[in-house]
């Protein structure tokens, strides 16, 4: 009855897997198109992270280069923004759209962004929350429905954090593509090319959202199975 259950409940997250995997997709082509394309301008990604910056006053915020592909992101902690290494460096639209993407991060942190505080404050928390929850819920099923209830609490908190995370990062495309407009560093047919790149890469945080949710569903169903 058990495995049942637990094979029919995974049924719950297919739905989350399929926009996960069409977001990925999405994303790979969407920057894979428009690194092709360069500015007409021909500024690298780290130039124009370096002057967007400074124009908000974040001249204290370095830019560095760090390895791998779109692993870029900007540290509340450090105070640092860093680009990958197809981005650093390169004078496309896309690069230029995602380094706006992480200044925009950086904006939020000197504005005292309310969604971004509260996200960087429980992320300690979520980290604990999300190492813990599964081992907990599954050893519940052993030794009584109390630790599943404690999962259950611990994840919760998990979702929390992505659901606070969609519009942290929303806000940070919409402030990218508000930025360039203004500064002059696309023109308005480049915008439609990085707006394309931050709307595909957006999807894989509402996907990844729906995963959360979705696990949390499951959880409570198979929690109300124990009963």
């Amino acid at each position: 009855m058990f495995s049942y259950l637990f094979t029919s409940t995974m049924l719950l997250l297919l739905p989350a897997v399929l926009l996960a995997g069409w977001a990925q997709l999405r994303v790979k082509s969407a920057f894979e198109q428009y690194s092709r394309v360069g500015t007409r301008q021909g500024v690298t990604a780290d130039r124009v992270a370096r002057m967007l910056l400074d124009r908000f006053g974040l001249t204290d915020v370095p830019v560095k280069r760090v390895a791998g592909q779109l692993t870029d992101h900007y540290d509340p902690r450090r105070k640092t923004l860093s680009l990958s290494d197809s981005v650093y460096g390169s004078a496309s639209i896309a690069a230029i759209g995602v380094a706006a993407h992480e200044v925009g991060h950086a904006i939020q942190d000197g504005t005292g962004y309310a969604p971004l505080a509260i996200r960087n404050n429980i992320v300690p928390v979520v980290n604990i929350g999300s190492a813990m929850a599964m081992p907990l819920f599954f050893l519940g099923f052993f030794f009584g429905p109390g630790l599943m209830d404690i999962g259950i609490l611990l994840f919760l908190g998990v979702v929390i954090f992505h659901l606070i995370t969609l519009p942290v990062e929303f806000d940070a495309s919409s402030r990218a593509v508000a930025v360039l407009g203004q500064t002059g560093a696309l023109g308005s047919d480049e915008l439609r090319g990085a707006r394309s790149v931050l709307n595909a890469a957006a999807w894989t945080y509402v996907a990844a959202t729906l995963m959360a949710v979705m696990q949390l569903v499951r959880l409570l169903a198979l929690r109300n199975s124990r009963d």
